[in-house]
């Protein structure tokens, strides 16, 4: 499933718990896109549980970016309509989650050009195969 995102040389990864600011702990990139996925660790297991991604290509091939990977993984909107920051720990308190392991990697840059909901769409079409259904904290693609 993973072995598309090997192409991407710009990439790291990061841990979360309730106890982290998420402003403090995200690694990502304020001056890129790309593609994010959230795992839920337990006991050196991990099971993805989201795939995200930010920016898109106009049709002249100009990449528009309206939110940045830091910006889309720390503020962007999810559960309540409030920003991850603030939802990520109520949700996970809710599901019984001790730790996240987020890893992003930036998929359009002068180096490569692959349009980020398509790398998004292609993980999630993955996994949709492999298991039947899209990841819990992806509520519809």
């Amino acid at each position: 499933m993973f072995k598309e995102l090997e192409k991407f040389k710009n990439s790291n990864s990061f841990g979360y718990t309730t106890n982290d600011n998420l402003e403090i702990v995200c690694n990502a990139p304020e001056n890129a896109v790309g593609v994010f996925l959230v795992f839920d660790v337990k006991d050196n297991e991990k099971e993805l549980i989201m795939v995200g991604s930010t920016g898109t290509v106009q049709n002249n091939g100009e990449l528009k970016i309206k939110s940045n990977l830091f910006d889309k993984i720390v503020n962007g909107s999810q559960f309540t309509k409030s920003a991850r920051k603030f939802s990520w720990p109520t949700q996970m308190k809710k599901e019984d989650i001790t730790q996240l392991e987020v890893v992003w990697y930036v998929t359009f840059n002068d180096e490569i050009k692959c349009i980020p909901t398509y790398i998004e769409g292609y993980l999630l079409q993955n996994h949709f195969e492999e298991n039947g259904k899209l990841p819990r904290w992806n509520v519809a693609f």
